[in-house]
């Protein structure tokens, strides 16, 4: 009994010890988050500007503080992510500062979208014109990647990286032979014949008119690409194709200097007298103080206080009727009527970056937004995509900007009801039950549609999709007949809705805020985005109570993890769908 009351008591005592020094850990990140986060940065003469090409670019910030620096001291890999608007920001800044000299590119793996890739890409060469320099430097470049750093005073590789030019490819998976075999029947109610969000569910290959619709938006994206690569580097489009036919990341690495794609084949330790050749330093002995993206954000603001405003809303992800990530709508309906209200705000930005989702929430999120139009001017700017929903919440605006590589358009929209009796029939499950009308049963997932039911619902998408383009044509000021003819799902590179009256003006987010400002006649102002961005505070709760599924899925599954996703929701489909195909994966 005492060796038992002995080793209780060891046990009891070693719990509160270890939850002690959990505590005192958690305290200690903490301190060390909340310490970090107070400082601000002082530049110092002969300062770079160092952006490391890393991790996933997201339009808008929202770094997770508490979870970085858990992963830090568990000797973990934190998911690291850039936000457009920090580095937009962090550009002009560099721009303007008489100590920064110059920016260093250092790496060549950052994933992001092809519009946000070149917004940045547009800001350098902004920032060029200042006389500052840009220099590149990476083991290997991803082609997205080559496309930002090429318009680089000089691109610099490691003699044995890798340059990846080959061109563009797209895929999507194609779930339906899956669904056969656990006996579900995705029953699809659509308009639109390029409509192609339904065909990974009820196709085993893309139809004729998705490939259709992929092949021009491919090729537009990749003759933007080309188009400016060649500027930059001096290359004819024609060899750049060439060089991309020989698939350049399996050719010798000197072959991309010989083709002039890159400018110096060198080692890590060679690049600081590059940076220092670039800086033009008198003195061979100063040194170049590297100042990162992180400690940028954290320069004073600098801009004098205005009473006149200009908001920025954001609206990224997927639109939604429920809690989560994404576009909720409740939630950016609050924000909009919130500027709506506030006397200071003159002008309005609607940023989009969303692949559309609940016909419902979008169709709320427009009505806000008109609302709003009603007060002040109203000037969309798209990000990677804002296409289906996401062109359902921009059609209203008094202007819309987008950038030539941007995915937008896909009106239409469409309906999917399961039907489970397959697989009821392999688990041996039978249902029975009465009812008191003729369609007290209707849609039930446990048998097909009966002809009554599909014509009901199909009644009931038409009249979406006659509301979807009743909207657009409004919004745009154009017939119905004109927006059926670019409709019926059809997705449009932003390049292409220029020209068929979709958009109004190719540009990036300034751009946008440029027009906001004229619209409103301000002389001047100042830019608030909102929703306003969470406190440290907040932040850190979060950190506290962030999905474990979540994190746990994405460990373990890793790049299969958008594919768990994409079945997961499924469930969550509220009402008729308008949006993009569930993978469009661009390579």
């Amino acid at each position: 009994m005492k060796q038992f009351l002995k080793f209780t008591l060891a046990t009891i005592v070693g719990i509160i010890i270890a939850s002690l020094l959990g505590i005192l850990i958690m305290f200690g990140i903490i301190g060390a988050i909340a310490g970090s986060s107070e400082t601000t940065t002082v530049l110092k003469p002969n300062s770079v500007y160092e952006i490391d090409l890393e991790g996933t670019l997201v339009d808008r910030s929202q770094e997770d503080p508490f979870s970085a620096a858990f992963a830090e001291a568990m000797g973990q890999t934190a998911q690291k992510t850039i936000g457009l608007d920090d580095v937009l920001t962090n550009i002009e800044k560099a721009k303007n500062n008489d100590n920064i000299v110059g920016i260093y590119l250092k790496g060549g793996s950052l994933n992001g979208g092809f519009a946000s890739i070149k917004e940045i890409r547009n800001a350098l060469i902004d920032f060029k014109k200042s006389g500052k320099f840009v220099v590149s430097y990476a083991d290997n470049y991803s082609q997205k990647m080559y496309y930002l750093v090429s318009v680089a005073n000089k691109v610099l590789i490691n003699p044995q990286g890798m340059l990846e030019l080959k061109g563009l490819s797209a895929e999507s998976m194609f779930l339906k032979n899956t669904l056969d075999k656990l006996g579900i029947e995705m029953q699809i109610v659509k308009v639109g014949t390029y409509k192609s969000a339904v065909e990974p569910l009820v196709n085993t290959k893309m139809s004729d008119a998705n490939r259709e619709q992929v092949t021009v938006y491919l090729n537009s994206i990749w003759k933007t690409l080309l188009t400016e690569v060649s500027a930059s580097r001096k290359i004819s489009v024609e060899k750049l194709n060439e060089y991309a036919d020989e698939m350049m990341m399996f050719q010798p690495t000197a072959k991309a200097k010989e083709y002039a794609l890159v400018d110096s084949l060198i080692y890590l330790d060679q690049v600081d007298s590059i940076l220092k050749s670039s800086a033009k330093l008198v003195d061979k002995d100063q040194e170049l103080k590297f100042v990162k993206n992180s400690a940028m954000t954290k320069l004073p603001d600098t801009s004098k206080f205005d009473k006149n405003k200009v908001a920025v809303i954001y609206a990224i992800g997927e639109i939604t009727d429920e809690e989560g990530d994404g576009i909720v709508a409740k939630d950016l309906i609050k924000t909009i009527n919130d500027v709506a209200k506030d006397s200071a705000i003159k002008a309005v930005v609607f940023r989009i970056s969303s692949p559309g989702g609940s016909a419902y929430a979008s169709e709320q999120i427009w009505h806000a937004l008109s609302m709003l139009k009603t007060k002040k001017p109203l000037i969309v700017s798209m990000g990677d995509y804002a296409a289906s929903g996401g062109y359902y919440i921009a059609c209203m605006a008094d202007k819309i900007v987008t950038q030539p590589n941007t995915i937008t358009g896909s009106i239409g929209i469409f309906g999917v009801i399961p039907n489970i009796k397959g697989l009821n029939e392999k688990l041996g499950l039978t249902y029975d039950g009465v009812k008191t009308n003729k369609l007290s049963d209707a849609i039930s997932v446990n048998r097909p549609f009966t002809p009554e039911e599909r014509s009901l619902m199909q009644n009931y998408i038409n009249r979406g999709y006659e509301l979807f383009v009743k909207r657009c044509a409004d919004g745009r000021k154009m017939t119905i007949d004109q927006i059926k003819a670019v409709a019926e799902g059809r997705v449009w590179t932003g390049e292409d809705a220029l020209k068929i009256g979709l958009v109004d003006k190719i540009g990036g987010l300034n751009d946008a805020i440029k027009l906001a400002v004229d619209k409103a006649k301000l002389k001047t102002y100042n830019v608030s985005e909102y929703p306003e961005k969470e406190s440290f505070e907040t932040k850190l709760m979060k950190s506290f109570s962030q999905d474990v599924e979540t994190r746990f899925m994405k460990a373990q599954l890793g790049e299969q993890y958008n594919v768990y996703m994409q079945i997961k929701n499924l469930s969550k489909m509220n009402g008729i769908q308008a949006r993009l195909p569930y993978d469009l994966n661009i390579r």
